[in-house]
């Protein structure tokens, strides 16, 4: 097989330079090593697959619903790679002959989101017996998920965890021959398995892992214990993977870990993650390199200097602020204070000119007054982000702050949304704006999905840019007058 295949959706499928044979052996017993073990299973599934086509008369369709942030869209390319080694046809319906959740947890109406889903897949396996529904992700990591589910979606196939998604195809064969709901959640691993199949949703960009988990304890945050501790991947395999990519027509990547900045620190060498992105930098064919998400405690001055003498690092960080008040940052755990937030803020914008900041703000954390909200508006006001993810806080059982006193009012904490909301679209649609009538580089990324004779692509700062164009244009990095902004994207024309 070759190395990599385009399929006709435009998606791309990286199978990895091996000889799939090489993965059997003569005892019909499956490897004990990875990836060696799961190819042995795809092959296992596909001849299932391929059966199970003949009998239907058609071939077997798979879909993949996604919930949650990058590095779950980044595991359903995984996954959506593995599906295609067992011989499935990926779809968007989940009239599917088999559908796989991937869920997010990271607040509570994700999880009832799922659920309401789940019960309209139960009338369609009731219509379609050979029909498998699969769940995998951080709200599996949560006992009394599973504990639900069992009992009241028994209908439900395969349960599996963020640590072991690379078993799939087992995971898929286990159920068919047990006929019974296959459990399988890791509460942690310090596995990483490489070179497997990955099906990446656009072939001229992607996210690559360079560390799985977060060892920083946010007390409001569920991840460390659904995502595990903090790893890291080798460099050589980061590397390697983005020259398969590049080679493949990848000009943008996007590094992805719950706190890059401290990558590195659980290798047997250890890189700092500026040291990891000098390295990258040197790939050819590469044009873009991305990466979120960043912890403030942890941005280095080696990494702005690197960001502000690199012209393949795009001029975008995003720096989460949660609070604007020291006394609230240490109830979350969040380890510096104001006056270090905006220090920092500082010196990123002395090293990096021109720099694009985003960031996520929590609303309502328990405890918090108005005078520490205020604190919050002083410092969108200082650092004037180019956008700014705004929540309300959503309380997460297991979690240090779900326990804590003085819950805001629900009402309270509204109303402060909508103030900080309002500050922050303000200020946006002012900042944004400063490159109208600029000539900028724009990747192109897709047809628009309101007008047919527009393209849309990003800005180096992440900025959305619309301008005529056609499909012969996705995937090139042209240049572009913005003539017109509206707010929080920009009208232009090729140059």
């Amino acid at each position: 097989m070759d190395s990599n295949n385009r399929n006709d959706s435009g998606h791309t499928y990286d199978s990895g330079q091996r000889d799939h044979s090489g993965y059997r052996n003569d005892t019909g017993q499956p490897p004990q090593s990875e990836p060696q073990r799961q190819y042995y299973y795809m092959a296992r599934l596909r001849a299932y697959v391929e059966e199970k086509g003949r009998e239907l008369g058609r071939p077997l369709t798979a879909s993949i619903q996604t919930f949650g942030c990058q590095m779950n869209a980044r595991d359903s390319e995984k996954l959506a790679g593995i599906l295609r080694e067992a011989g499935y046809e990926q779809i968007d319906s989940e009239e599917a002959d088999f559908v796989l959740y991937n869920t997010c947890t990271v607040r509570e109406n994700a999880n009832q989101k799922v659920y309401g889903r789940l019960g309209t897949l139960n009338h369609w396996k009731k219509d379609h017996p050979h029909m498998m529904i699969a769940l995998c992700g951080c709200m599996m990591q949560e006992p009394e998920v599973v504990e639900k589910i069992r009992k009241s979606y028994r209908f439900v196939d395969i349960l599996f965890g963020t640590h072991n998604i690379f078993k799939l195809a087992e995971l898929m064969v286990s159920r068919i021959e047990a006929e019974d709901m296959i459990v399988d959640i890791w509460k942690d691993t310090d596995l990483v398995v490489e070179d497997l199949p990955n099906r990446r949703k656009y072939p001229f960009k992607s996210g690559i892992n360079i560390m799985f988990g977060c060892n920083n304890f946010c007390s409001y945050c569920i991840v460390p214990y659904v995502r595990g501790r903090e790893r890291s991947r080798e460099p050589g395999d980061i590397l390697n993977e983005i020259k398969r990519m590049a080679a493949d027509g990848v000009t943008e990547v996007m590094l992805l870990g719950q706190n890059v900045n401290s990558y590195g620190k659980t290798l047997d060498t250890p890189m700092t993650f500026a040291a990891l992105l000098r390295e990258i930098e040197k790939i050819e064919g590469l044009k873009r390199i991305r990466f979120m998400t960043s912890h403030p405690k942890d941005l280095s001055d080696e990494l702005i200097e690197v960001m502000g003498s690199s012209d393949k690092i795009c001029k975008h960080l995003h720096l989460p602020l949660q609070s604007g008040s020291t006394r609230v940052l240490k109830e979350m755990n969040r380890r510096y204070t104001k006056e270090q937030y905006l220090d920092l803020v500082e010196r990123i914008r002395a090293g990096v000119p021109d720099i694009s900041l985003t960031t996520d703000i929590i609303v309502g954390f328990p405890g918090e007054t108005e005078e520490d909200f205020l604190e919050t508006m002083d410092v969108v006001r200082k650092v004037r982000y180019d956008s700014a993810f705004t929540f309300l806080y959503s309380k997460r059982t297991g979690t240090p702050a779900a326990a804590m006193p003085e819950q805001v009012p629900e009402q309270v904490a509204k109303e402060r949304f909508d103030r900080l909301l309002k500050e922050v679209q303000e200020i946006s649609r002012e900042v944004t704006a400063r490159h109208q009538g600029t000539v900028q580089k724009v990747l192109v990324e897709e047809i628009n999905h309101q007008d047919a004779s527009l393209v849309t692509g990003r800005l180096s700062h992440n900025t959305v840019v619309h301008l005529p164009g056609d499909s012969s244009m996705i995937g090139r990095i042209i240049e572009v007058k913005l003539t017109e902004c509206r707010g929080f994207y920009y009208l232009g024309e090729p140059v």
